[in-house]
């Protein structure tokens, strides 16, 4: 008999097709999101889960559902399941690393760019039929060409930021959890290690590309924003919870920094409505690996683990080598 498994939300219908080809597939088309009870109760009787960042994949569901062999996330991402109670429960917890690095980092150069050169606010303003003369002063911001970039997180996405800043002849600082071998600073424009606050106080444009972990949780908070220059921008494309939205709100609402480029919130897709009353931040609804070619890949790479899981082998891209054994 074929697995059976519960994909959570909407995909590709080509992903969809494959993945009947090797078991029996109950989706969600509708794109319903599911509480933890609800996806609890879809897991029934399923071998295998396709999800997303939106689902709470917890303790409990691997306790009512002792069957489950797998659960693969759409994402890079995976904060949304408990990774350690799928290992106590044996079952398999995989993402979807590298096939978004470079789309991703095309959007946070992007996001940065409109941030720091106020595209989103002077559409409004042309929208709104305002614009009636130029002026020299007319929506200036600082530069991104021979500026200094800040990135933290200097995983593969971060590196791809850097690698695209030669081509805007800018100097890289960054800080990680660990420095990079020298060949790999080399390839990221020359990225210099450095303190988080060393970084915070010299970077014109800080992006966020970490993961979200408790450790990481408020990595930019009131006292960092207080670091910042107050002509740098700040950008994230990392997680909601990375920055405190509320520090950031009172940052911007008061000059403390010129300008951000926010596409991931605390709570989302629920964010503090006081970030629409500010003109100084461009806003998008986490759409960092919105490409067409990136999210087909994404699927069929949490397609391809869920086929090899539940096949009897190791998933590419096993979060949890130890529930595996030999």
């Amino acid at each position: 008999m074929k697995p059976k498994i519960f994909v959570a939300r909407a995909v590709f219908p080509e992903v969809l097709a494959r993945l009947e080809q090797h078991s029996e597939v109950e989706s969600n088309q509708d794109d319903r999101i599911y509480s933890a009870a609800e996806l609890q109760a879809k897991a029934q009787g399923k071998d295998g889960l396709f999800t997303t960042p939106s689902e709470p994949v917890t303790a409990a569901l691997f306790a009512a559902n002792p069957q489950l062999k797998a659960v693969c996330n759409m994402a890079v991402g995976y904060n949304n399941i408990d990774v350690a109670a799928a290992t106590q429960a044996g079952v398999m917890a995989t993402n979807t690393p590298d096939v978004l690095n470079e789309t991703t980092a095309d959007f946070g150069w992007a996001l940065m760019m409109a941030a720091a050169r106020r595209i989103t606010e002077s559409e409004h303003f042309l929208r709104a039929g305002k614009w009636k003369k130029w002026s020299y002063d007319s929506f200036v911001g600082p530069d991104i060409h021979g500026a200094t970039l800040g990135i933290i997180g200097m995983g593969r996405i971060g590196q791809a930021i850097a690698r695209r800043s030669l081509g805007f002849d800018m100097q890289v600082l960054y800080h990680n959890r660990s420095r990079l071998a020298p060949e790999l600073e080399a390839r990221a424009n020359h990225a210099r290690y450095v303190s988080k606050e060393e970084l915070l106080r010299q970077a014109d444009h800080v992006i966020l590309v970490l993961p979200y972990s408790k450790d990481t949780h408020h990595t930019i908070a009131a006292a960092e924003l207080a670091l910042m220059k107050p002509t740098a921008t700040l950008t994230n494309i990392a997680r909601g919870g990375i920055v405190d939205d509320a520090a950031l709100i009172a940052a911007l609402r008061e000059g403390r920094i010129a300008a951000a480029g926010v596409d991931v919130f605390e709570n989302e897709p629920a964010f503090k409505p006081e970030f629409l009353d500010l003109s100084n931040v461009v806003l998008t609804p986490h759409i960092a690996s919105a490409s067409t070619p990136t999210r087909l890949a994404m699927a069929n790479c949490a397609a391809d683990n869920l086929i090899a899981a539940l096949s009897g082998q190791r998933p590419p891209n096993l979060l949890n080598p130890d529930v595996v054994k030999g």
